[in-house]
C-alpha cells in the first residue's frame, strides 16, 4: 500500500513534482499565528497552505 503525500492530495498535485515560489505579502501578525498554528499543527507553512487551498477548493465547487 502507498501512502499518498496529504498535502499533494488535497491539491491534486504529484507529491515529486517541482516546487515553485509564491511570493506575496502578508502582515505579520498574520504569519505568526500562521506559523504557529502550523507548528502546533506539526505540519509545515507550506503543508498548511496546500490543505487549505485543498479545502477552500473543494468547498467552493459545491
Amino acid at each position: 500500500m502507498t501512502t499518498k503525500d496529504p498535502a499533494a492530495a488535497a491539491t491534486d498535485e504529484p507529491a515529486d513534482s517541482e516546487n515553485k515560489s509564491l511570493n506575496f505579502k502578508v502582515s505579520s501578525d498574520f504569519k505568526k499565528q500562521f506559523k504557529g498554528f502550523a507548528v502546533a499543527q506539526g505540519i509545515t507553512m507550506t503543508e498548511l497552505l496546500k490543505e487549505g487551498f485543498g479545502l477552500s477548493r473543494k468547498m467552493r465547487q459545491k
